[in-house]
């Protein structure tokens, strides 16, 4: 990975490298899973489909875990009982249909850009790794440890300074 983006890179700076595009590359994801939301994305997205965000919630999201952590998307559009489905915001003709107000993780998914892994990375560790929990933190662990990619300023021992503390995490002492 290049070092355009560290943890630490602010959301305005991300957002400035994740242009607004709507290639294949950057629509692939979408034909094979949904975003997760971020901050406002609820309210905005409901805003923009004239509808509450009770409604979107109960109509349009589902709940997904990773690293520990609840997370809402949009529902998937499955077929056959596979485990993955095109988002239901997905059009095969016009591409995505919240393209302006789409989750952050989508906003943050550029695959046609050599640093669009980063960019994935940034939005994982920022949004969805929690260094407060400690099975977040030790399926994060395993996430490294089975070969995925370290974003400069989210080691281990960056997230969890205290050296002892990270070590009984690890050893499942604290739970």
């Amino acid at each position: 990975m290049i070092k355009l983006i560290h943890k630490n890179t602010p959301l305005k700076e991300v957002l400035k490298l994740a242009a607004p595009c709507r290639c294949d590359s950057c629509n692939h994801g979408c034909k094979y899973g949904s975003g997760s939301l971020a901050g406002d994305d609820a309210k905005h997205i409901a805003k923009f489909l004239g509808i509450s965000e009770e409604e979107l919630k109960k109509g349009f999201l589902e709940e997904a875990e990773l690293f520990n952590k609840k997370l809402l998307r949009p529902k998937l559009i499955k077929k056959s009982n596979k485990p993955y489905g095109r988002c239901m915001f997905f059009d095969d003709e016009k591409g995505c249909t919240i393209h302006e107000v789409k989750p952050l993780e989508c906003k943050t998914s550029m695959q046609c850009k050599d640093y669009g892994e980063e960019l994935s990375v940034w939005f994982m560790i920022n949004h969805v790794v929690d260094a407060s929990d400690a099975e977040s933190l030790r399926q994060y662990a395993q996430y490294l440890k089975s070969g995925g990619k370290l974003m400069q300023g989210a080691s281990l021992e960056e997230l969890v300074p205290d050296r002892e503390k990270l070590k009984k995490i690890l050893n499942y002492e604290i739970l």
